[in-house]
């Protein structure tokens, strides 16, 4: 009854404010305030609507309201040996909020170094009911992969930046936690290690996660335990302990890591961070005049002879972090060289536009889309695209 109770609220909330042509900024634990063009609008806090819905761990779907706290969610599955295999991101806690929300997850569409090897968050996402501009909750999809069936609106909804509606409720495909892992180091240049990672893809081992930065790659093993000691064999490197391992992946994952410290400092001095999304085999990109963050990564001290690069290079190459100074300009131009994009991830100026500018087709389909679901244009405007 409670959460029937919050969602007639969130309903009474957005009729009103399609009445009174007002805006609503959606709103859930806060901690991708930071993420995407910035916000308008009255609050619309989606914290109320909580709670786990259904979760059959035999089926591996969890049914989850969209205000429910991520850590509570895997918390749930922990307990059944389960988990998000596409390891969404903790970002730190905003305006004294302790902690981010499933919806806010499924709206920023963020998944963590697991991406490359498992897929993203729209991978899993099997359902979803949705609040609209009209006031009406709407249902897509289901809660098996065999009721998806012609175009899967619940899937848009993944890194819509909330410009549709209001998640309200998702079904989540989850899978089992792996029986063993670990990870290994090796002290490569960045272009040694986009090779050598795009040659492991290649064969058949237990590769789940990848990092370089400043000499050092890091490469994350996951599955069977048979399968993980004769890829630790083949392989080579050096281990590095558990302990250690975890500290640096979760870090990683939230960007508690050295380099995301030492980048949003920067970006404290006007530095911008910057997403690229680049094809994996495509060899390191020299930005001059770049004023990236350094570190030492998952070691004590520096790699011998290691230089200061850059970037930090996730994903087996189809990740890139770049700290730096450069025009907006300079950096997009040489994404798109390289056959990719760049996303303006972290700034204090994001006059420059924060998603890379979308061809004249398809900003045609997201207004007809937000137009569609929509069509007062109420729900977090200018969010993804000022446009929209």
């Amino acid at each position: 009854m409670a959460a029937d109770a919050a969602l007639a609220r969130l309903v009474d909330q957005v009729c009103s404010a399609r009445a009174q042509r007002s805006l609503l900024d959606i709103r859930g634990g806060g901690t991708k305030a930071f993420y995407g063009e910035a916000a308008q609008g009255e609050p619309l806090d989606v914290r109320p609507l909580a709670g786990i819905s259904s979760y059959e761990p035999t089926e591996l779907v969890v049914t989850v309201r969209a205000g429910t706290p991520l850590a509570e969610l895997e918390a749930a599955l922990a307990d059944q040996g389960q988990c998000l295999p596409f390891e969404p991101p903790h970002f730190g806690a905003a305006g004294g909020v302790a902690g981010g929300t499933v919806g806010g997850m499924v709206a920023a569409g963020l998944a963590g170094p697991a991406r490359a090897a498992v897929g993203g968050v729209r991978d899993y996402l099997l359902g979803a009911t949705l609040l609209d501009g009209r006031g009406q909750v709407l249902s897509f999809g289901g809660q098996v992969m065999k009721n998806v069936a012609g175009y899967d609106v619940s899937r848009v909804l993944a890194g819509s930046m909330g410009i549709l509606g209001v998640i309200c409720e998702v079904s989540l495909k989850v899978l089992p936690r792996p029986v063993a892992t670990a990870t290994l180091r090796f002290e490569l240049d960045a272009g040694a290690a986009i090779r050598r990672v795009n040659e492991w893809s290649g064969r058949p081992l237990p590769i789940s996660a990848s990092a370089w930065w400043d000499g050092l790659l890091v490469l994350r093993l996951a599955g069977e335990a048979a399968a993980v000691d004769a890829a630790q064999r083949e392989l080579g490197g050096e281990p590095v302990p558990p302990e250690l391992a975890a500290g640096f992946w979760a870090g990683l994952r939230d960007h508690r890591d050295e380099y995301f410290v030492a980048a949003q400092a920067a970006v404290e001095q006007g530095a911008s961070l910057w997403r690229l999304s680049l094809p994996q085999v495509a060899p390191p990109l020299v930005l001059s005049g770049s004023a990236a963050a350094a570190g030492n990564g998952p070691h004590e001290g520096p790699a011998p002879g290691a230089p200061a690069e850059p970037m930090l290079i996730e994903w087996g190459g189809a990740q890139r972090w770049l700290c730096s100074r450069l025009p907006a300009a300079q950096v997009r131009a040489a994404a798109q060289a390289a056959g990719g994009h760049a996303v303006l991830f972290r700034a204090r100026d994001k006059s420059a536009g924060v998603f890379a500018p979308l061809p004249e087709p398809l900003l045609r389909i997201q207004r007809e889309l937000k137009a569609a679901f929509d069509p007062d244009r109420i729900f977090n405007p200018g969010r993804l695209y000022p446009q929209l």
